[in-house]
Formats: structure tokens, C-alpha cells, sequence
């Protein structure tokens, strides 16, 4: 459907069995169309992009570009495709880019790299194997391929008809970006900021060394704009992003002040804290034990994250154990 003026959103479902859509946007302009994000390379999202452009009275050659917020599935999945569809180039950030062939391509090391993490932060063996596989359903559901443009923070993308200024907002991805146009006031943001869940940050052998720090500056950053209209990959469009903001900054300051109130019992590794942690607070909380694999591998990476977060800002100490790192709180 037509947003705004110009401004076209297409939900595309994720693979079967998920009951949740990726929210692509064609932006219309007098010297070409930028598509933002392109969904899972499934048969699904394809005929759900076809059926959106027809609706919406364009064809796949109406497309010139096609930014990338970053490269999970469920944004770049289908870029390869469409790109050819499309006669399009793909615009994405240098960071995210680098990342694509050792996820995608090559990415035994990656899978052997999370094992070592997962060791490292107390994960038993006999768990290591189910969520060292929890991703692999995913990679068929890709077709990786560099970019034909990379993107820095502060680059311009004009269609002549609207102005882009690209914003690198780290934190749910190395290199993940946001489309800002100053003269609307217009934010596409990918997954950096969502109206009904809390973006996931983990910290994991493609991420920063930091990445609820990066995170946290980067929506700080974000805030900081003057926003009329927030354009999110998931969930609703919405007006409120200082609000929405602000909601998130608090959840990460209760979720740091539940990890400390753990602490004080006693050493925890990273795994013992995740288990400990109530999951999925938008949907009424699910206990760890209750989530299915690849969402236990997430808590735990984000736990780690916030270990990490914490552990620098002189919070929490980190010892070596046999090979496992186990923290507790200072105060």
C-alpha cells in the first residue's frame, strides 16, 4: 500500500510456519525507485513482491536501486534475485558486506567460532551441537552477492525526488544503516528501531566488540534527529520515536539491573544468567528453557553482550575457570 505520497510498503512473510513480515518500501522519485530491504529468498516473499508491485501499478523494472539495511535473511535474502528481476543495483554498507561470504558462503569458521563462544560463556557440550545447527534452515533461504555500491556513514542517495543521508547505526548488525531524509523528516530504519519488540544485540564472532554499546549510542544518535514518520523492517510504521526510544532505553536499563540482581547470588557464567533471565517480555515472557533453539543461541549471545557492556563500564568482573568465563557483580 501507498504510505505517503511516493512512499510504497510491501509485507513479505517469512518462511512458512512464522507468522511475521518483513516490511519492504519502494520509494518513489523522478530519476529512478529505491527499493529498502528485500525479504527471504523464498517462492512466497518472490509472488508476495510480484503481487505488491502490481498493485501498486510498478514492475520489476521500475526498480533502480536496492538498499540493504543489513544482511540477516529476512532483509537480504532475495537480493540476489531481484536484483537480476530488477535490472537494479544493491547498495549496502562496507561492513555488512565483508560479512557475506563467511556467513553465507563459507561459513564452517563462523559455525566453529560460536561453538568456541558458546564453550567459552558455560554452555554444556551436550547443548553446543542443537544450537550450533539452531541457523542452518536459513542458509538455503539466501542467495548471497556482494553489493554493487558500499555505503559510509553520511553518504547521500538522492532519486530526485527525495535525499537520503545514510546513517550507520551499529549494534543489531556491524553494519547496519538507516535511511534518513532530512527535508520529510523520515526515518527507514530496518531493525534498528521497532514499535512492538526490542531489536535483538548479541555479541558473536561477526559482531562489534561491543555491540550493546554500539547499540545504545547509535539509537542515542537516532533520537537525537527530528523524525515525523518512522518506517521500521517489522511491526508498524509509527510517529512516536522518541517515545519508542526512550521505552527501549529502559528496558535495557531493567534488563542490566535483573543481570546484577543474579550476580549477587554468587560466579554465573553467561549461560547460567541467560537461564535465569525471563525471555520474550512483549509477548508476556517465556522462561529459557521454553524457547525453541536458535532463541536460547540469541539469549545467550545478548547476555554475553550485556556482560560485556557491563564488565567495561566496571560493573561486573570477569574470571578464567578452566576455560569457562564466569562473572560477578562489584557492588
Amino acid at each position: 500500500m501507498q504510505i505517503v505520497t511516493g512512499v510504497h510498503q510491501i509485507k513479505l512473510p517469512f518462511p512458512s510456519g512464522t507468522p511475521e513480515y518483513t516490511n519492504a518500501y519502494i520509494i518513489e522519485g523522478s530519476k529512478g525507485n529505491i527499493l529498502i530491504d528485500t525479504g527471504w529468498d523464498t517462492s512466497e516473499a518472490l509472488w508476495a513482491f510480484k503481487e505488491g508491485l502490481t498493485q501498486e501499478r510498478l514492475k520489476f523494472q521500475d526498480i533502480d536501486w536496492i538498499v540493504i539495511t543489513h544482511i540477516h535473511p529476512d532483509h537480504y535474502g532475495l537480493a540476489a534475485k531481484l536484483k537480476k528481476l530488477c535490472e537494479a543495483e544493491v547498495l549496502m554498507s562496507k561492513t555488512e558486506a565483508e560479512l557475506i561470504i563467511p556467513r553465507y558462503k563459507y561459513f564452517d569458521g563462523l559455525l566453529d567460532a560460536i561453538d568456541e563462544e558458546l564453550a567459552q560463556n558455560g554452555v554444556p557440550r551436550a547443548e553446543i551441537s542443537e544450537l550450533r545447527e539452531a541457523s542452518l534452515w536459513m542458509k538455503p533461504l539466501v542467495s548471497p552477492d556482494l553489493p554493487d555500491v558500499m555505503l559510509d556513514d553520511g553518504d547521500r542517495l538522492s532519486n530526485g525526488s527525495f535525499e537520503f543521508e545514510v546513517l550507520q547505526t551499529p549494534g543489531h548488525s556491524p553494519g547496519h544503516i538507516c535511511l534518513y531524509e532530512p527535508g520529510k523528516k523520515w526515518l527507514f530504519c530496518g531493525d534498528h528501531v521497532l514499535f512492538e519488540t526490542t531489536p535483538h544485540v548479541g555479541l558473536h564472532p561477526q559482531s562489534m566488540d561491543n555491540p550493546m554499546r554500539d547499540y545504545i549510542d547509535s539509537l542515542k544518535m537516532v533520537d537525537a534527529l527530528k523524525v515525523n514518520f518512522v518506517l521500521p523492517g517489522h511491526g508498524p510504521v509509527f510517529n512516536s520515536l522518541k517515545l519508542r526510544a526512550q521505552e527501549i532505553f529502559l528496558h535495557h536499563a531493567q534488563r542490566k539491573k535483573s543481570i546484577m540482581k543474579i550476580m549477587r547470588n554468587g560466579l554465573k557464567t553467561a549461560y547460567q544468567i541467560a537461564s535465569e533471565i525471563p525471555w520474550k517480555l512483549e509477548t508476556n515472557g517465556v522462561t529459557f528453557k521454553d524457547l525453541p533453539p536458535w532463541d536460547r543461541r540469541l539469549a545467550i549471545l545478548e547476555t554475553i553482550a550485556y556482560l560485556k557492556l557491563l564488565t567495561l563500564e566496571n560493573e561486573v568482573g570477569k574470571v578464567d575457570q578452566n576455560g569457562v568465563s564466569v562473572y560477578l557483580a562489584k557492588d
